[in-house]
C-alpha cells in the first residue's frame, strides 16, 4: 500500500512540473490555434488542447527520465523485462500521413487514442513503409522482402492472384509455426487465388495460405471491386442464386457504370472511378451479382472491428496471438458513419481519421478488458504517406483547411519524395516500453526479424528484414538502419543516414493527385534532417557524398533501376 501511495504521489508530482514546464508553451500555441466554425468548436479545440498538451510532455519525456522520484515511481525492473512469446497487434491504417494524427504535433485534427499509443511507446520520427503505396507496403511487411524485388508487388486490381508464395517465408507463417494464433483482418491487397477467380466458390490460395489461421479481409480497396468480405477465402453471405461476376476490362450488358448513370451517383469521380457503381458510389472494375454480399461502406469500420474482437475471444488462453488489423481509413472512398459525419471540421476525410482513431480506442480497450494488454506489443503504423485527392470529389480537398496531411514533408502517396514513405509509428507494450520518442531509423520490412526476435525464433537468413528489436522496443533512441531503398511505382531513391537520393527518371513531375512523384532529369541529394522539406538539392554542394551514394545505390540496386520503370 505505501509503495501504491508513492506512486501516485511521485505521478502527480510530475504531472504538476510538467504542466508548469509547458504551460507557457501551451498558451502561445493556443494564439495561433486553428479554430473550426462548428456549433461545438469549443469541446473541439479543448480535445486538440488536451492533445498538443500530451504531445509536448512526450516531446519533453527526456525531462522527466532526470528527476530523482523517477526510480520509486516506475522501477527499472518493469521496463525492458522480457515476456515469453507476447501477442503481437499490427496495426496499418491506409493513406495516413504524419500529419494525420496529432502525436507529430499538429493542431488540426485529434486523434487521443492513436496519441496514447505514442505517449506510452516508442514515437518514431524516422518510421518508413518500404514504399509509397498500398500493395508492396504489406508485401514488404509480410515477407520481409524489399516489393522492389518482386515484379507483380504493385498496385494490384481486385482480381489479382495472390503475389506471396505458398511456401515462402512471411511473419505470420513464422509465428503460426511456433505456436501462435493468427488472423488477418480488413485491407489485404495482396491479391488471391491463382487469377482468373471465381467467386462463387472457395479462393485457394488466400490469406490462410501464408500464415493466417483465420482471416476475414476486403480483395483490395474499398474503391475496387469486388465489393464483398471474403472470409477463409470464402465470399460472405452470398447468394448462389445470384453469382458473382468480375472483370477490370470490359463491363457486363446492362449493368450501370458512372459514365452511364450518372444520376445514380452519391459522390462523382474525379479521375479512374468511372466503372461499377455499387452503393451510390462508382468504383475501380466492373461486376455483376452478389447483392446479398455487398458490403456497405458506413459499416465496415464496425464491421471489421467486431471481427478483430471475435478472433480474440476465440484465441485460447494458453495461447499468443498475432493479429493484423488491417484499418481501410483514410482510403477513398470515404463514407464514415453517421456518428463521426461532419465531426472532424476537415470534411469526409478528417470524419474517416476521426472514426480510424475510435478503431483504436475500441480495440486497445477491448484488450484490456480481456486482460491481454499486458503481454501485448501494439504497431501501429500506415502503409504509405497521404494523399488528399486521390479519384473522388468528395470535398476533401476544399474542406482541408489549414491541415497538413504530409507534417511538412514534401510529395505524399506515389511519391520519391520524404512524403511517400514517410508514416507514422507507434510501438507500445504496457510495462515493456518505457515511453520515448525515438529519432532512430525503422522500416516496416524490420517489423519480421524485430518480432521474431523478441518472441525467440529464428529466422531464414536469405530476408532483407533485419533484427532492431532494441530499437522497436525504445531502448535505443539512435540507431536502426544504415540504409533503406524505397519505391514508389517501381521507382526507386536510397536513404542513408540524414541523406537521400533520388535518380532520374522519365515522366511528368505531378500525378492526378496533385502530389509530386519525385520524377527528375538528374540526380538530387538531400539532407533530410535539416531540409524536411526536400527544398534544397546539395549535390553541387557536396559532390563526393553524391558520387558515393550513387555507387552504393547501383550496387543495392543493380538492374531493378531503370530510367523509365514498366509499370
Amino acid at each position: 500500500a505505501s509503495s501504491y501511495i508513492l506512486f501516485q504521489m511521485g505521478k502527480s508530482l510530475i504531472i504538476n512540473i510538467y504542466v508548469r514546464v509547458v504551460r507557457i508553451t501551451m498558451i502561445k500555441n493556443f494564439k495561433n490555434m486553428y479554430v473550426f466554425q462548428r456549433k461545438d468548436q469549443h469541446l473541439h479545440v479543448m480535445k486538440i488542447i488536451i492533445a498538443q498538451l500530451q504531445f509536448t510532455i512526450m516531446k519533453h519525456h527526456q525531462l522527466m527520465a532526470g528527476l530523482s522520484l523517477l526510480p520509486a515511481i516506475i522501477p527499472a525492473t518493469t521496463y525492458g523485462k522480457k515476456a515469453v512469446r507476447p501477442n503481437i497487434l499490427l496495426i496499418v491504417a491506409d493513406d495516413l500521413g504524419k500529419g494525420d494524427v496529432s502525436a507529430y504535433g499538429s493542431s488540426t485534427v485529434c486523434t487521443p487514442h492513436i496519441d496514447s499509443l505514442a505517449r506510452n511507446g516508442v514515437c518514431f520520427n524516422n518510421g518508413y513503409a518500404t514504399s509509397a503505396t498500398s500493395t508492396p507496403s504489406r508485401y514488404g511487411m509480410f515477407t520481409g522482402m524489399y516489393p522492389w524485388k518482386n515484379p507483380n508487388a504493385k498496385i494490384l486490381p481486385g482480381d489479382a492472384p495472390l503475389i506471396i508464395g505458398e511456401q515462402q517465408p512471411t511473419l505470420p507463417r513464422t509465428l503460426q509455426q511456433n505456436g501462435y494464433a493468427t488472423a488477418a483482418i480488413g485491407k489485404w491487397h495482396l491479391g488471391m487465388g491463382k487469377g482468373h477467380v471465381d467467386w462463387n466458390q472457395p479462393i485457394e490460395p488466400c490469406a490462410n495460405s501464408i500464415g493466417f489461421d483465420y482471416s476475414c479481409v476486403v480483395a483490395a480497396t474499398n474503391d475496387r471491386v469486388p465489393t464483398v468480405y471474403v472470409q477463409n477465402g470464402k465470399v460472405m453471405g452470398l447468394d448462389p442464386s445470384d453469382p458473382i461476376q468480375v472483370d477490370y476490362k470490359n463491363n457486363f450488358e446492362g449493368e450501370p457504370t458512372a459514365l452511364t448513370h450518372p444520376e445514380m451517383l452519391k459522390v462523382t469521380w474525379h479521375h479512374g472511378h468511372n466503372n461499377s457503381i455499387v452503393n451510390g458510389i462508382p468504383r475501380i472494375g466492373f461486376m455483376k451479382g452478389g447483392k446479398a454480399a455487398l458490403w456497405k461502406d458506413d459499416e465496415m469500420a464496425t464491421f471489421f472491428l467486431d471481427q478483430a474482437k471475435h478472433f480474440l475471444d476465440t484465441v485460447p488462453s494458453d495461447k499468443p496471438f498475432f493479429l493484423y488489423y488491417g484499418l481501410h481509413q483514410p482510403h477513398v472512398p470515404r463514407v464514415p458513419n453517421k456518428k463521426f459525419a461532419g465531426k472532424s471540421g476537415l470534411g469526409v476525410r478528417g470524419d474517416v481519421i476521426l472514426e480510424a482513431d475510435w478503431c483504436v480506442g475500441q480495440i486497445m480497450d477491448y484488450l484490456r478488458q480481456k486482460g491481454l494488454l499486458e503481454n501485448t506489443l501494439v504497431i501501429f503504423t500506415s502503409d504509405n504517406g497521404a494523399v488528399v485527392q486521390d479519384g473522388y470529389n468528395d470535398g476533401a480537398v476544399v474542406n482541408i483547411g489549414a491541415h497538413d496531411p504530409h507534417n511538412g514533408m514534401r510529395g505524399g502517396k506515389y511519391s520519391l519524395f520524404d512524403g511517400g514513405a514517410h508514416v507514422p509509428m507507434f510501438i507500445c507494450w504496457k510495462d515493456h516500453i518505457r515511453p520515448v520518442v525515438s529519432d532512430a531509423f525503422m522500416s516496416q520490412m524490420d517489423f519480421y526479424a524485430s518480432i521474431a526476435h523478441i518472441a525467440g525464433i529464428a529466422i531464414p537468413d536469405s530476408l532483407d528484414s533485419r533484427n532492431y528489436a532494441d530499437v522497436m522496443l525504445g531502448k535505443k533512441k539512435k540507431g536502426g538502419r544504415d540504409y533503406l531503398i524505397l519505391e514508389a511505382k517501381m521507382r526507386l531513391c536510397y536513404r542513408k543516414g540524414d541523406y537521400v537520393l533520388i535518380p532520374p527518371y522519365i515522366g511528368k513531375l505531378r500525378d492526378k493527385t496533385g502530389n509530386e512523384i519525385g520524377n527528375c532529369e538528374d540526380y538530387t541529394l538531400y539532407n533530410l534532417r535539416k531540409d524536411p522539406g526536400q527544398q534544397h538539392d546539395l549535390k553541387n554542394s557536396e559532390p563526393k557524398r553524391l558520387e558515393a551514394m550513387k555507387t552504393e545505390f547501383h550496387r543495392l540496386a543493380g538492374n531493378y533501376y531503370s530510367l523509365k520503370p514498366n509499370y
